[in-house]
């Protein structure tokens, strides 16, 4: 492309435009400087508005005269003459199409890093972002690295980490291996973090959904020995005919039936019955979790109590893995009361209060 000169008018993104920074004559001052691209392209320009828009212009155009040129260009190299023109346009009005960012929003990324103009390098890294495909993101990410871009490198390590086995065969992957040792081993790394984490992840979930079931069944259990449900209930309360299935817990039937048989089992007497092991530490696990038990209505729940306070006297390695899988289900308890609408919790404690009493035994 054979060099391009305006003279009378401001080249902005490969379109004349006139503008006013005079309000006396309603014409712009003559360009003070040329900007050269690697087509040859050459787009006049303002020094104030080059320098009010990028500390960078404005140290090359503040620079002592010996060191610049005669003709007073400025030259931009490496990238489209288009992108150089709508970078040139944005320095002077803020605006960039959609079209604009999706052809050349690499090259203003670079631009905007380069020359210091942090609201277009904001808007072309978004822009980007959005654009990212498994054939450009190994380019991106590279772009993203030089031009310190976290926002925009972590969204491109989480879609290489994504589709690792598609970005695999594209030639930036190859590109990587044979001449970037060390972004390759960065990915890698990120890969095999994610997994951990998802892992991790994971395995918390199923704990906390474990010590919620177990939570779940603490609170059965005391609606069991509180109100009764169904056949079971407490020892001085007559059971009442007809009443439905219980509709309080899916635990519930489940832990009904476990206390039925732990009230029939003749081999609990001698410790040899599985179900009836998984009742004992049920109680308890209640009487860890109580704080009122001289008036609980749980069975054993205060003998269970005093023998856990001399365990913990003697710091027995069983007693210490008792105690963090009570904090456990505390906690979880407590998120899981958290997680309830204000009146439902008030409720649920005002009716904890009401059925505290002195029995301590079952009727079936």
């Amino acid at each position: 492309m054979s060099p391009t000169n305006f003279s009378d008018q401001v080249m902005i993104g490969l379109q004349p435009v006139t503008a006013d920074l005079s309000p006396s004559s309603g014409e712009f001052p003559e360009a003070h400087v040329e900007i050269v691209t690697s087509g040859g392209l050459r787009i006049p320009a303002h020094r104030s508005i080059l320098a009010s828009a990028s500390p960078v212009l404005e140290s090359i155009i503040d620079r002592p005269r010996k060191h610049r040129s005669s003709d007073r260009t400025i030259p931009v190299l490496g990238v489209p003459c288009g992108a150089v023109s709508v970078f040139i346009r944005f320095l002077y009005a803020p605006k960039c199409t959609e079209e604009e960012m999706g052809k050349y929003g690499i090259h203003l990324l670079a631009l905007s890093h380069v020359f210091l103009v942090p609201q277009l390098k904001q808007r072309s890294t978004k822009a980007v972002g959005e654009r990212l495909t498994i054939d450009n993101v190994i380019d991106v990410i590279q772009l993203a690295r030089l031009c310190d871009a976290p926002d925009l490198h972590l969204k491109c390590m989480k879609l290489v980490s994504t589709n690792f086995k598609s970005v695999k065969k594209t030639e930036g992957w190859k590109f990587v291996q044979e001449h970037d040792p060390f972004l390759e081993l960065q990915i890698l790394q990120f890969i095999d973090e994610t997994e951990l984490r998802k892992k991790r992840t994971r395995r918390h979930r199923e704990e906390q959904s474990l010590y919620l079931q177990l939570n779940e069944a603490m609170e059965c259990l005391e609606h069991i020995c509180t109100e009764g449900c169904t056949t079971v209930g407490p020892y001085d309360m007559e059971p009442t005919k007809n009443r439905g299935p219980c509709g309080k817990s899916a635990t519930c039937p489940g832990l009904q039936l476990l206390i039925r048989h732990f009230a029939t089992c003749q081999r609990r007497i001698n410790g040899g019955c599985c179900r009836c092991k998984r009742m004992w530490q049920l109680l308890r696990l209640h009487s860890s979790i109580c704080d009122q038990p001289d008036v609980c209505r749980v069975p054993l729940c205060r003998q269970f109590k005093m023998k856990a306070q001399q365990e913990m006297k003697k710091g027995t390695e069983d007693a210490i893995r008792w105690r963090l899988l009570v904090r456990k289900v505390v906690s979880a308890k407590a998120i899981s009361s958290l997680s309830l609408p204000k009146r439902k919790r008030e409720e649920e404690a005002r009716e904890r209060s009401d059925h505290h009493g002195v029995i301590r035994s079952f009727r079936l």
